[in-house]
């Protein structure tokens, strides 16, 4: 399988696609505006100690001082639950005074674990975390804690016996992520070195850097999406930017060496996204429906609970009978809905309504196909049998937020609904609003704004009601188009 990785960058937005046999099946945005300071590590200097608050305000170089509590300074005890979760203080449950942890003009080494808001400064911690594909480095902490959503103890107990030795006498902390599951030991070994590596340069920069100053930065997306996804599957990295492909290289060649010749510049005169056809695709991607080449289609509905799709066999009429139809539908419905969860990045619950099936053996190989779709998919996914009415129930580990809340908003015509009331509606509410106001409020004439649709509808469909609404309350009514009110919108006005 050819595998690529497209990296576009324009000065305020970062984008990065995974393309696979010439098709886009992963796109992740970073926009300039978003990002924040959380994750970045400083060497800052307490700038002033706050003994009522058992807190101090330190100094790193932004534009407000930042803020840290005393519970974020005491080392962690040298104990640590199973799912390596430190707990705070020197054992018992007791923090010391802020005076007497730190004083001011010190220098102390802090990780941004709050971006400012408003007229708050960042908030701080002393406890840092290094984080990687699937493990979190805790460089103050000797232990080695698995996620509490391993839940398997067998694979609990497989993740130990491989990082214990890797680990050796490393004086370092690790946490084992919820994606490690089920991983190599070949890619937890890349990872220990890995954050061995990145630990060596923050530790160097510590030791060089003046206060105020930066000593590790999370990724940027770019460099990130090369920790998280580059392997030996993917042939090439295409980056448009030079600067940014500048960077990359440095970065693998420091990192992941033997991986340098899949690094690539691209200067060619059509935008890259262009050229793969993935700008179409992110279109195709942010609409409800989805068309397969059978004929058949897709609706996928993200709402706030859960994220549906249900196929329909549409033009496809088969050429045998019935059954074998809804199956080859089905079949392609679910190697398509696999790669439309991973596009959109679609986290959560998740169910997806085939067409019924009579055939046991068909319903088996429709789900093996859609397990099939879903095993190249990064996020950590579980399926489950389907039900008598041919419903799968299936979760997706929700990473960020999904590709249409990060492009989109909710539509100010109709506030997110996905549907307008009928200008015929909105006509009927016009009149009960025109009664309800000649009974409150004197007035000599009415005037009513609204839609053009909705007006020329009144004028010429309903004027007899016009007429009768009229004489009803003994009061003229006089109707103005607004090009700028959406259908839903109107008002009504006593002159």
């Amino acid at each position: 399988m050819s595998e690529e990785i497209l990296i576009n960058v324009t000065p305020r937005e970062t984008r990065v696609g995974v393309v696979e046999n010439g098709m886009l099946q992963e796109v992740h945005v970073e926009r300039a505006s978003k990002r924040g300071y959380v994750g970045n590590v400083y060497k800052g200097r307490v700038q002033r100690v706050m003994p009522g608050m058992q807190a101090v305000f330190v100094e790193i170089g932004l534009e407000r001082a930042a803020f840290l509590h005393a519970s974020d300074i005491v080392r962690p005890a040298p104990a640590a639950s199973a799912e390596g979760v430190e707990s705070n203080g020197n054992g018992n449950g007791h923090i010391p005074s802020i005076s007497e942890l730190v004083h001011e003009g010190q220098e102390i080494v802090v990780q941004v674990v709050k971006d400012p808001i408003s007229t708050k400064g960042a908030r701080l911690s002393a406890h840092l975390s290094i984080p990687s594909r699937y493990l979190v480095l805790l460089p103050y902490a000797r232990t080695l804690g698995i996620s509490a959503r391993i839940e398997d103890e067998t694979e609990r107990q497989r993740l130990r016996d491989v990082l214990t030795p890797l680990i050796g006498e490393n004086p370092l902390g690790y946490i084992v992520r919820t994606n490690a599951e089920g991983q190599s030991a070949e890619s937890l070994a890349f990872d220990v070195a890995y954050l061995t590596k990145v630990w060596r340069v923050v530790q160097e920069n510590i030791a060089k850097a003046k206060m105020g100053e930066r000593v590790y930065e999370e990724l940027s997306l770019p460099l990130r999406s090369l920790r998280d996804m580059l392997n030996d599957d993917i042939e090439k990295v295409r980056v448009d930017s030079r600067d940014t492909f500048e960077k990359v290289t440095k970065f693998v060649h420091k990192f992941m060496p033997s991986l340098d010749d899949r690094i690539e510049h691209y200067d060619g005169e059509r935008p890259i996204f262009d050229l793969y056809g993935v700008e179409d695709e992110m279109q195709r991607a942010l609409k409800k429906e989805v068309p397969l080449k059978s004929g058949g289609y897709l609706i996928v509905d993200q709402t706030e609970a859960m994220t549906t799709i249900d196929v329909n066999t549409g033009a496809y009429l088969g050429s045998r009978n019935l059954e074998e139809t809804v199956y080859r539908t089905n079949l392609e419905a679910a190697q398509a809905a696999a790669r439309q969860l991973r596009l959109r990045n679609l986290g959560g619950i998740i169910i997806i309504d085939f067409i019924d099936m009579n055939d046991e053996e068909h319903k088996r190989q429709v789900l093996r196909m859609l397990g099939k779709g879903l095993a190249r998919d990064h996020a950590k996914t579980t399926v489950y049998p389907m039900s008598a009415l041919g419903l799968v129930e299936m979760t997706r580990k929700r990473t960020t937020e999904s590709l249409a809340r990060q492009l989109c908003e909710p539509c100010p015509a109709c506030n997110g609904r996905g549907v307008l009331k009928t200008a015929e509606t909105v006509t009927y509410e016009i009149f009960r609003e025109i009664t309800r106001a000649v009974r409150q409020f004197n007035a000599q004439q009415l005037l009513v704004m609204a839609n053009p649709l909705v007006v020329n509808r009144i004028l010429e469909e309903e004027s007899t009601a016009v007429a009768e609404l009229e004489e009803f309350i003994s009061k003229s009514i006089r109707f103005q188009a607004e090009e700028h009110y959406s259908q839903e919108q109107f008002d009504v006005v006593l002159l």
